[in-house]
């Protein structure tokens, strides 16, 4: 994700290392800096540079960074729930209709704010029809899957930041240890 320079902001401010309000992109992930309240996974900076317009201007902020981090949660959270739901007989919702307008946001000079905010549609959509609100048949449940995988996961390389892993046990006999 290419950004050039002088689309650069930070709390509505150009980005300058003369202005003293410029960082590193290891400064953003681990909030080792004093324009940052904290550290931001890769993924919530991701998410955070897609919700604007390749073509305009991105304002780094704590409060932008913040929005964005429970933004991509809510997105994640959703896209957990699509394996665990349940079709119906019959459906209240058209997610052939919503794809199409996923493709238009594409077709339309690559606009990931408008795709995203049709992403935030299915993700209300997903919780609905969790907490039994909506129903769904299996043909727009496949779609709404097919949709989240292909936009979330395929077109904008978002993924999940919950890993799991095997060697945290041996990590912490290592550390009692020492």
């Amino acid at each position: 994700y290419w950004v050039h320079t002088n689309m650069l902001t930070v709390n509505g401010q150009k980005m300058s290392k003369s202005l003293g309000n410029s960082f590193l992109p290891h400064e953003l992930f681990s909030g080792s800096n004093h324009i940052l309240s904290k550290g931001h996974s890769p993924m919530t900076v991701r998410f955070f540079m897609l919700q604007a317009h390749y073509r305009s201007t991105l304002d780094f902020g704590n409060e932008a960074m913040e929005a964005s981090e429970k933004g991509f949660k809510r997105l994640m959270n959703a896209l957990g729930l699509l394996d665990g739901l349940k079709a119906s007989a019959t459906t209240e919702t058209d997610i052939a209709a919503l794809t199409g307008r996923c493709y238009a946001a594409m077709n339309d000079d690559f606009n990931s704010p408008v795709l995203i905010a049709e992403l935030f549609e299915a993700s209300r959509i997903i919780n609905s029809v969790h907490d039994g609100k909506l129903n769904i048949d299996a043909d727009n449940l496949q779609l709404l899957k097919d949709l989240m995988q292909h936009f979330v996961l395929d077109v904008m390389g978002l993924q999940s930041e919950i890993v799991a892993n095997d060697d945290l046990p041996k990590v912490m006999e290592m550390i009692v240890n020492l």
